[in-house]
């Protein structure tokens, strides 16, 4: 009697090996989301610097507020100073008309000796140097354009002479004067009917000192505005 084979084994099906694949796939999904991210945040793929934090062009604004303080800096004194020794008497003062053809005292008059010296208030050069109907009058006209008047005046230096702040530049005459025993001192600026007067003693002030403003809360030299 013949007895049938045996069953045939079939080897065993083991599931196929997908952990490293998917491994593999979920890095690459993870750094694609990365890279999309920076692409939104950067387009161009590259952050830019805020200003102002490092970047360059914060840096000449810096730089510019640095270097403004010694083109800021007031003189210690005024460049004007009295057109006589130490600090005279005002006799009169100056009184603006109020119109251009009005009456008015255009300028000052300071208590003065004839003879004694009078000197340029501020530097520049001898305009005119001669006599108005019965004084002698000097003219100088100043580096700033202004021109200062004084009578009566003796002995004046020659038209051109160029004068330093405290030059003399003739002595107080004794005759001619619209005060007696005073030297009258006039500025303007301009000439003709052009010419406006200006207080002479306010000239004497020392340069006003820099106001240096707050910044803004949370703001910085150079920063941008927003």
């Amino acid at each position: 009697m013949l007895l049938p084979p045996p069953p045939r084994r079939l080897p065993a099906r083991h599931p196929p090996q997908t952990s490293g694949v998917r491994g593999v796939v979920g890095r690459g999904t993870a750094l694609a989301l990365v890279l999309c991210a920076l692409a939104l945040v950067a387009p161009g793929g590259a952050t830019a610097a805020p200003r102002g934090v490092g970047s360059p062009a914060a840096a000449p604004a810096s730089s510019a507020a640095a270097g403004a303080a010694p083109a800021g800096r007031p003189s210690p004194a005024s460049r004007w100073s009295w057109p006589l020794a130490g600090e005279p008497r005002v006799e009169r003062p100056f009184v603006a008309p109020a119109q251009r053809w009005s009456p008015g005292h255009r300028g000052v008059d300071l208590a003065a000796v004839a003879g004694g010296q009078v000197l340029a208030p501020a530097a520049g050069r001898v305009t005119f140097a001669g006599r108005v109907v019965d004084r002698g009058v000097v003219v100088v006209e100043h580096e700033d354009g202004l021109r200062s008047s004084l009578e009566p005046v003796e002995d004046p230096p020659p038209v051109g002479t160029s004068v330093a702040r405290g030059d003399a530049v003739g002595r107080v005459g004794a005759e001619g004067a619209h005060c007696p025993g005073c030297l009258h001192w006039g500025v303007r600026r301009g000439t003709g009917r052009d010419a406006v007067y200006l207080d002479p003693l306010s000239l004497l002030r020392p340069a006003a000192p820099p106001v240096l403003l707050p910044l803004p809360p949370g703001g910085s030299p150079g920063a941008p505005s927003r």
